[in-house]
């Protein structure tokens, strides 16, 4: 199944990942200005976490759509699953 429809989330998710986009090119800054490594490490783990939690709204929102227009298919839960 693949499924081309932009899902009510996607704005949404599209949106923090801009936010996380930005906040890693901070990062990116801090590291060529010779910010401490704890900073650092801080800030990368805001970044990451933001990204683990888009994905995992963006795959909880696939699974959703799925159920709810019956376009279910268990191979496709297997394969997207596989990346929570």
């Amino acid at each position: 199944m693949t499924d081309t429809t932009l899902h009510a989330t996607h704005p949404r998710i599209a949106t923090r990942l801009k936010r996380a986009d930005g906040h890693l090119r901070h990062v990116i800054e801090m590291i060529e200005g010779g910010r401490p490594c704890v900073e650092i490490a801080q800030q990368l783990q805001a970044v990451e976490r933001a990204i683990v939690n888009a994905k995992r709204e963006l795959i909880h929102d696939h699974i959703d759509h799925c159920l709810e227009t019956e376009a279910a298919d268990i191979a496709e839960f297997r394969t997207i699953s596989r990346y929570l």
